[in-house]
């Protein structure tokens, strides 16, 4: 096949060039992973790499692709890409490369690369968690998540998912030990930052009986208790704008009360929502403007 011609769609090793590059591999990167292979005729190093791309691509049947792009004969492709040596190999996914190697890799680092390409065996079950969790039914969610688990233990959006479904069962120490179990080499770091603060928010929720805190707050606009009370309450039906009002007047009218508890909410707030987050860089402003007053 000339590598003008279109790949057919069970073509699992193709030759690319500047002419079909954006078809073979930008867009075809959108449906599956394809590995982009630059060599040269007079490169050792390629001659041993690249017939065990193509076994494993074969291996791989369907799930992967790989491009082959002679580098002597098409250097523009080289230059965008940062090639400086060779073999160098490049991953698309989604349009863009999520990871490379240079030179030759030993067969089992070769299938691990291949590996963290491809979707979890796990994804489906783990689509049928978070579906669970959205409607509200955790339970059913936390099953959900622990088959996904089953089926791929390292799957880290299944076991932040399970996290996130102990959280709404109130079972709080046992999400707290995973996310503390975790290494620290997790890649979503921002998220289980999240989880950490809608735990710390969750434990803030009052007990008792005295739930009128409203009712409170309009007898004695002081009593900062209530307040917060009243913000975790709101934050557990993560009603945010109406909690971080609250937490933002018990900092305004007392930046001491509780070890400066007010503030402390309102950054877990922050934390649960991220930093992105309309609600959060507003209230940013709204604190900073009280706390330098």
């Amino acid at each position: 096949m000339s590598a003008d011609a279109p790949a057919s769609p069970g073509a699992d090793v193709i030759e690319v060039n500047l002419t079909n590059f954006q078809r073979d591999v930008i867009d075809a990167s959108h449906t599956l992973p394809v590995l982009v292979d630059f060599w040269a005729p007079w490169c050792q190093p390629c001659r041993a790499l690249t017939p065990r791309l193509e076994a494993l691509a074969a291996d791989y049947a369907g799930r992967v692709r790989l491009a082959k792009i002679n580098s002597d004969d098409n250097p523009e492709l080289a230059r965008r890409f940062g090639v400086r040596g060779i073999p160098n190999v490049k991953a698309f996914v989604g349009g863009v490369v999520v990871d490379e190697f240079t030179g030759v890799l030993p067969d089992r680092e070769l299938h691990a690369f291949m590996d963290a390409l491809l979707p979890s065996p796990a994804l489906s079950a783990f689509e049928a968690a978070q579906g669970a969790l959205a409607r509200g039914d955790s339970t059913a969610a936390l099953g959900l998540f622990q088959g996904a688990l089953a089926i791929d233990p390292g799957f880290e959006p299944a076991v932040l998912g399970r996290v996130e479904a102990l959280i709404a069962l109130g079972r709080l120490d046992e999400a707290q030990a995973m996310l503390d179990a975790l290494p620290y080499e997790q890649e979503d770091r921002a998220r289980i930052g999240t989880l950490y603060a809608r735990i710390a928010i969750a434990r803030r929720q009052p007990s008792g009986d005295d739930t009128d805190y409203v009712g409170r707050i309009a007898r004695n606009p002081g009593d900062l208790a209530a307040r917060l009370a009243l913000a975790s309450a709101l934050a557990a039906d993560e009603r945010w704008e109406k909690a971080m009002e609250q937490a933002l007047e018990v900092v305004s009218r007392d930046r001491g009360f509780e070890d400066d508890a007010g503030r402390r909410f309102l950054l877990d707030l922050f934390a649960a929502l991220g930093s992105e987050h309309a609600l959060v860089r507003h209230y940013r402003r709204e604190l900073a403007t009280v706390l330098n007053r």
